[in-house]
């Protein structure tokens, strides 16, 4: 069922208008487009507000009841209050039934517990886009565009060309033009935990080999240790002894 939304033809405009405008809670709004001129409308700011919270709302064709007399309207602009709650303006553009209108619709993602990337390889997907283009008779508008994810692997992505669209809807692209819709990837924090793991391990295995060749070091040092103590042997001092035999030939004398 579409969703109505009542208005009221604004006879007052200019900046000063509208600003009283919003101040008795109402807000200013234009309907254009069609065979008719366009036409400046107002709107109570409440039960608006609440029709722009719901996602339909903003890809569905609407029923406009204007001064009694009801259109069918889409929903083409909204001006919000910097920081306020606040709607400031609304554009609505009429519609026909046999023309094809150019509308940004919605994407819901499914079956993301079922891809490979999220219950086999411990990995991540990436919303990239949120809504589509799309062209397609009012009356074939769907209120949004799903996307399964039950076949995503690591390192894959989903293009918008590979959607499933419904029946007489086609995608508003250029050229080759194919954006990416959602990609798989292991997060980063995983991989530093794994680069971490692969550089502890590798700091491992090199002392492993390292160790040995340390315990061989003292054996080597060993050899040169009992040359060194020759020159200290007997001999040395008996040569010291041969030339005292000095004092031998002094005893002789």
């Amino acid at each position: 069922m579409a969703i109505e939304v009542i208005a009221q033809t604004r006879n007052l405009q200019g900046t000063g208008a509208s600003r009283r405008l919003r101040r008795s809670g109402k807000v200013p709004g234009i309907l254009y487009g069609g065979k008719k001129p366009a036409v400046t409308i107002e709107l109570d700011h409440n039960p608006l507000y609440h029709h722009l919270r719901n996602e339909k709302f903003h890809a569905s064709i609407l029923t406009l009841a204007l001064d009694g007399a009801k259109e069918q309207v889409l929903l083409r602009s909204v001006n919000m209050h910097p920081y306020k709650l606040e709607v400031q303006h609304i554009d609505f553009q009429r519609v026909s039934a046999d023309e094809k209108v150019h509308m940004k619709v919605p994407l819901h993602f499914v079956k993301a517990e079922q891809a490979p990337a999220i219950k086999e390889q411990g990995g991540l997907i990436t919303h990239v886009l949120n809504e589509i283009d799309i062209r397609c008779l009012p009356a074939d508008l769907p209120e949004f565009v799903e996307v399964d994810l039950s076949g995503l692997a690591v390192g894959h992505s989903i293009h918008v060309r590979e959607l499933v669209l419904p029946k007489g809807v086609e995608l508003a692209l250029k050229g080759t033009e194919d954006p990416t819709v959602a990609s798989a990837q292991i997060p980063k924090a995983a991989i530093a935990e794994e680069e971490e793991a692969a550089a502890a391990a590798a700091a491992a295995g090199v002392e492993g080999a390292v160790a040995p060749a340390a315990e061989a070091v003292p054996a080597a040092a060993d050899v040169p240790t009992v040359k060194q103590k020759a020159p200290e042997a007997a001999p040395a001092a008996e040569d010291k002894g041969g030339k005292g035999g000095k004092g031998e030939k002094g005893e002789k004398k």
